[in-house]
């Protein structure tokens, strides 16, 4: 497998189609960004982590049952997945009050939300990903209702297994981004990447945060932190 042209570069990922004309090539970057890239570093290892937990990560939901893109690992920084044409829009999953939802309604920090709140916000960085209703993403053309009534369900699905996974070694999932994409036979998937980078995780016993928070909130080194968490999921095993 070699790849070819270059389709995307994105916030924290190169993306290359490769000669097999249903495989896409992914390369994860060490950029961390923030408020929607307005703040941006370099951060040596950092793609490495990511691509490592991602793997990891999809690996066990393929074993699951979940239908995701990923395929294989080709190197510390690469994966290839398979080509779906991505619906334009994160599904946020909320367990606790964290981040935007804290202070739009002024809710308490880490209060339990349940049920799990979801979300749908519209990609695009010219707009700030603005939050979308559903009925808006249907009058807008970006997916019917028995599309996001299949994401709802999908995200509540990986949302119980990655909460458990993440509870068998001491971390809260307090929430995370998803994406999904249909694959040339319309098969709906999760696609993107499963990172501290789109999670907010915070140990049980000490409070503090295990993802991109700590770049956004200048708390300290990442490095360090993303460590942290792979080294908790790959010393213990998977639900």
């Amino acid at each position: 497998m070699t790849k070819t042209e270059l389709l995307y570069t994105g916030k924290a990922k190169t993306m290359y189609a490769t000669d097999d004309p249903d495989v896409l090539w992914v390369e994860y970057m060490d950029q961390a960004t923030a408020l929607n890239g307005k703040k941006k570093v370099q951060i040596p290892g950092k793609g490495a982590l990511n691509r490592q937990i991602s793997s990891l990560l999809f690996e066990e939901l393929n074993a699951n049952g979940f239908a995701t893109h990923y395929l294989k690992t080709l190197d510390d920084t690469t994966m290839l997945v398979k080509k779906c044409a991505m619906i334009p829009l994160e599904a946020v999953v909320r367990n606790f009050a964290s981040g935007s939802f804290e202070r739009k309604f002024h809710a308490a920090h880490l209060q339990p939300l349940v049920p799990a709140v979801h979300e749908f916000y519209y990609k695009s960085d010219a707009l700030d990903d603005p939050f979308i209703n559903d009925e808006q993403i249907v009058a807008l053309g970006y997916a019917d209702k028995a599309t996001l009534v299949a994401i709802h369900a999908m995200s509540d699905a990986v949302n119980g297994y990655l909460k458990a996974r993440f509870a068998q070694i001491g971390i809260d999932l307090v929430d995370f981004k998803l994406e999904f994409g249909r694959l040339a036979d319309g098969t709906l998937v999760l696609a993107d990447e499963l990172s501290p980078d789109n999670f907010r995780l915070v140990d049980e016993v000490s409070g503090r945060s295990l993802d991109k928070d700590v770049f956004r909130k200048d708390q300290g080194p990442l490095q360090p932190v993303y460590q942290t968490v792979l080294d908790r999921l790959k010393g213990a095993q998977h639900v």
